[in-house]
Parts: C-alpha cells; sequence; structure tokens
C-alpha cells in the first residue's frame, strides 16, 4: 500500500559556519569547492592583508560561499577596510574576536562601532568562552553575568560560543546547562545563537577521528535547544610539519598534507542531513526541552513529565535522550535526540492521526506507517510534527 509523500516547504539555507584557516598558498577555486562540497557556506580565515582579502572574496563569490572577513587592516583601520568590502557580495561579515573577557568589551565595542560607522548591516561575530571557564578568563562572577554583560554591551546579531563536549567515553557535564543558558538568553534578547560541533581533536580526551554519531549529537543538540546556526572546529588541520604530538596536532576533515580524512565525508553527510531538516529548525521557537533517563539528569536541565497533545506515548526505556518540541509556522515539531554516542536507543512514539514521521531527506509520511518501537542510532534525532494548533503544553 502506498502512502502519500510531502516535502517539508523550504525556509531557506541554515548557515554552517566553519574556522577553515585554509594555508594562503591553497586559497583557490578547488579548494574553495572543496570547502562547499563538504557543506559549509560559511567560514573564517585569517588573510594577511587587504589583497590577499580580496582574493579570498572573489573565489568565495566564484564557488557560492561567503566569509567572515578577517586581516590586520580591519583592527588598523576598520572604516576603510569595512569600505572596501562592505558591497562584496561574498561578504558575510567580520570576525570580530574569539572567546574574550569582559574586560575586552570597551575595546570589542569601539572596534564595533567603528565598522558600524561604515557598515551596519553585516553581522559582527564574536565567539564566547563556554561555561566550564574560570571566572578570571570570563572577567565575571559567573558564567550568566558573563553572558549578559556581552550582550547588554556588544551590537552583536548572533550570540556564538564554543564548547566540545563528546570525550572518548563520555559526555560533558556541563554542556546541556551551557546550551539552556545561551538558549534562554537568545529567546530573552531575540538574539539567535550559534554552537558548535567540534570536527578535530585538541587533547586525548577527546575523539580522533571524530564519529558520524559525535558529530549528529552535538549538531542535532545545538539546533533542539533553538541554534540559528552549525560552527565547525576546525576544518584544516594546522599541525606544524616539524611538530610532533602537541595541542595543535589535531586532525580535522583536511589532513596538514592537504589530502581529505574520513571526517571530510562525515561533516558532508550531515550538513546534507541538517540542511534537508533546515524546515523544522530555521526561524523555529523552542517551546520546550526536557531529558530523559534512568539517572540524574543533565544539571540545570529539565526531565521529560507532560507531552504534546498529539503524542500518546514517548519512551526512551531509561536511556538518556533530549525532547525538544519547536513551533514553526502552520507545524509544531517534536526532536528526539539519543544522546549516547556510543549505543542505539530503542525509541517508542505512538500519537494520534494527526501526527507525522520527518525523515532525513524532509520527506513527511504519517507517522502510523512506521512500528511504534523504533531503534535510534547513536547520537541521531528522530522529527516528528503535528499541526501547530494542536500543540498543548503543560509546563
Amino acid at each position: 500500500m502506498l502512502h502519500a509523500q510531502e516535502k517539508l516547504a523550504s525556509k531557506g539555507v541554515l548557515p554552517i559556519h566553519a574556522y577553515a584557516f585554509i594555508p594562503m598558498n591553497q586559497i583557490n577555486s578547488m579548494r574553495f569547492n572543496e570547502l562547499k562540497e563538504s557543506g559549509i557556506n560559511l567560514f573564517i580565515d585569517n588573510f594577511p592583508d587587504t589583497d590577499a582579502m580580496k582574493k579570498g572574496l572573489d573565489l568565495a563569490e566564484e564557488v557560492g560561499v561567503k566569509l567572515l572577513i578577517s586581516c590586520p587592516e580591519l583592527k588598523s583601520d576598520p572604516e576603510k577596510t569595512a569600505q572596501l568590502f562592505m558591497n562584496h557580495p561574498a561578504m558575510g561579515g567580520y570576525y570580530i574576536y574569539d572567546e574574550p573577557a569582559v574586560q575586552l568589551i570597551p575595546e570589542l565595542k569601539n572596534w564595533c562601532k567603528r565598522i558600524q560607522s561604515v557598515d551596519n548591516k553585516h553581522l559582527l561575530y564574536v565567539n564566547l568562552l563556554p561555561n566550564f571557564a574560570a571566572p578570571a578568563d570570563l572577567g565575571a562572577n559567573n558564567y550568566k553575568e558573563y553572558v549578559e554583560e556581552f550582550l547588554k554591551q556588544l551590537p552583536v546579531q548572533v550570540i556564538s560560543f564554543d564548547y566540545y563536549p563528546v570525550m572518548s567515553n563520555r559526555l560533558s557535564k556541563t554542556w546541556y546547562e551551557n546550551l539552556e543558558l545561551i538558549s534562554a538568553e537568545s529567546q530573552r534578547t531575540g538574539i539567535p545563537f550559534w554552537a558548535f560541533a567540534l570536527t578535530s581533536n585538541y587533547d586525548e580526551e577527546h575523539i580522533t577521528p571524530q564519529t558520524l554519531a559525535a558529530l549528529r549529537l552535538q549538531a542535532f543538540s545545538n539546533l533542539a535547544y533553538g541554534a540559528q546556526g552549525i560552527c565547525y572546529y576546525e576544518y584544516w588541520d594546522r599541525t606544524p610539519v616539524t611538530a610532533g604530538a602537541q595541542e595543535d596536532d589535531r586532525g580535522g576533515p583536511i589532513s596538514a598534507a592537504g589530502k581529505r580524512t574520513v571526517v571530510f565525508d562525515r561533516i558532508k553527510q550531515v550538513s546534507a542531513e541538517i540542511q534537508a531538516l533546515a524546515p523544522v529548525f530555521l526561524s523555529a521557537k523552542v517551546i520546550s526541552v526536557k531529558h530523559t533517563g534512568k539517572g540524574a539528569i543533565p544539571k540545570g536541565t529539565s526531565r521529560l513529565i507532560n507531552l504534546p497533545k498529539a503524542i500518546k506515548v514517548l519512551e526512551t526505556n531509561g536511556a538518556p535522550a533530549l525532547v525538544s518540541v519547536l513551533e514553526n509556522g502552520a507545524n509544531t515539531f517534536v526532536v528526539i535526540v539519543n544522546k549516547d554516542f556510543l549505543n542505539p536507543l530503542n525509541l517508542i512514539v505512538a500519537g494520534d492521526q494527526s501526527l507525522k514521521k520527518v525523515l532525513k531527506d524532509g520527506t513527511v509520511v504519517p507517522a502510523a506507517i512506521y512500528e511504534n518501537s523504533q531503534e535510534l542510532d547513536p547520537g541521531d534525532a528522530a522529527v516528528y510534527l503535528f499541526p501547530t494548533e494542536q500543540n498543548k503544553i503543560v509546563r
């Protein structure tokens, strides 16, 4: 028996951004096309001067990606540099700073204002520290104060923070607490947030190479909390040729020798999955994010108790999962993420006749054509939808 299929209507492209760090002698059309093939549509690279920056922007335009520009002149003469590049078709915004402390706010604020005096349309990108940073590094008494100070004083258009939670055999304990706070600040201020997925390695505790399950878990957890962009760190292995094992011995989608690794194919697959499901996440309103599991749920999170009206049963058999409810126009989506990146999850979902299942390619089918009990791969997400008018959540 055949069932009518529909596709989620496109709402645009979700930003997939990367710290690319392509060596300057590799800045060419082939490398930029390769970047686009991986699914990255916006990236940062540090260029040595405005001439090199212009070349990079021209190549980006040629292949259809955008750049967050960074070169020494952007800091030494921000007005002139902004004037030079603001109308370039591949211009995606300005890379300002990575992981600043609160003490840097006056300097960054002045820098941003100088750029905005010329160009107030493009993104000013500042990436914040994660919540495990010490108060001395934050320059604040606590993480909430740190985030609030930046949002109060800097004219940023996105909230960005990095956190790499997937260790060799466990998740970091404070990652979801960090997502809770950033998501809440995003909803409070109306400023969208971007979050990271680690695509390389920077110490012995992080997975090398990054597995498909680890990449999915990071990306889909971020999106389930309302992220409006995914950032990969990092794209090109910056290992010095003569160096031994050290922090910069990172690996990545592209090796230090300039060859693709297995991670390249994995980020390509995850990027395609993200874009196919972009109609679920782009411009979505977070209604609730809850957690399941036999043991204690992550600090700062809430346990799943009540279900949307269209869902009668949702069980993970004691396994740790994340359950997000997102409103997006006429549809309300339920996103279930298997938080175990090493083991599959036995998921049971049953609903009324309005409940539909969203497949990985964005195809929508009646949920009833699938068995209620299904296996959810490690780190993977299952997505269901029902009409928004039926969304009755008791919070």
